[in-house]
């Protein structure tokens, strides 16, 4: 595969976290869903409540992914980010982008999000990350192979089972679809200990299937178009 992160935007100059510019990393990042604000914290509770409640177990404690990638070229953040801030997509990196809920309000930038390829960019709440960060790989062309997939992420519905997967599309799916696309041996990267990521086998199965040719691929859209 051929690297495109030259013609790669850059961010902000900011960074949460020290970067290894003259080598290769990929670091995976867990942060609680609790650290996302009033909104977002009552709503996991209540969607782990009434998962845990289905499937006769306890609620876990959920967590969203986000990683870190160095390349000799730079530090990369990659993440799927919902609600869209601000029309300045560049600004953070942005490559594609998908609908939240339904297709039929994508038009609305409420109800999209956005995936972030972001060089020199930050990941909201670090600081509360758990069991972070999880060194997956030092490999170099691991490293670019990630970077390139970023545009490639399936658009698929936030928030939606759309190919009976069992589960939603989310920021999880995102992460686990590319490394597993990149080829990570995905049964050794877990949450945290009495944690779980909602999502997370979602994408490994979709990028499975792709890979199988028996899934199509399904595109965002390119944030720019």
């Amino acid at each position: 595969m051929t690297s495109q992160i030259g013609s790669m935007p850059s961010g902000a100059s900011e960074a949460s976290v020290t970067g290894e510019p003259s080598g290769a990393a990929i670091d995976l990042y867990w942060l609680p869903l609790v650290a996302g604000g009033h909104f977002v914290r009552l709503n996991g509770r209540i969607y782990e409540g009434i998962r845990a409640f289905l499937d006769r177990r306890r609620a876990f404690d959920l967590y969203h992914s986000a990683l870190q990638v160095c390349v000799p070229q730079g530090r990369y953040v990659i993440e799927m980010a919902w609600p869209i801030p601000d029309s300045d997509g560049a600004y953070r990196g942005v490559v594609v982008e998908g609908p939240v809920g339904s297709h039929s309000m994508e038009r609305f930038r409420p109800f999209r999000y956005e995936v972030r390829r972001w060089q020199d960019g930050v990941i909201p709440d670090i600081l509360e990350a758990v069991a972070s960060p999880q060194r997956l790989s030092n490999d170099l062309d691991r490293a670019r192979s990630v970077l390139d997939l970023v545009g490639s992420v399936p658009g698929l519905v936030w928030g939606r089972d759309e190919l009976g997967m069992g589960d939603m599309w989310n920021s999880n799916s995102v992460v686990s679809w590319l490394l597993a696309r990149s080829g990570l041996p995905m049964e050794e990267i877990q949450p945290p200990v009495g944690g779980r990521a909602p999502g997370w086998e979602v994408g490994i199965l979709t990028a499975r299937y792709q890979t199988d040719s028996r899934l199509p691929v399904v595109h965002g859209r390119h944030a720019f178009l």
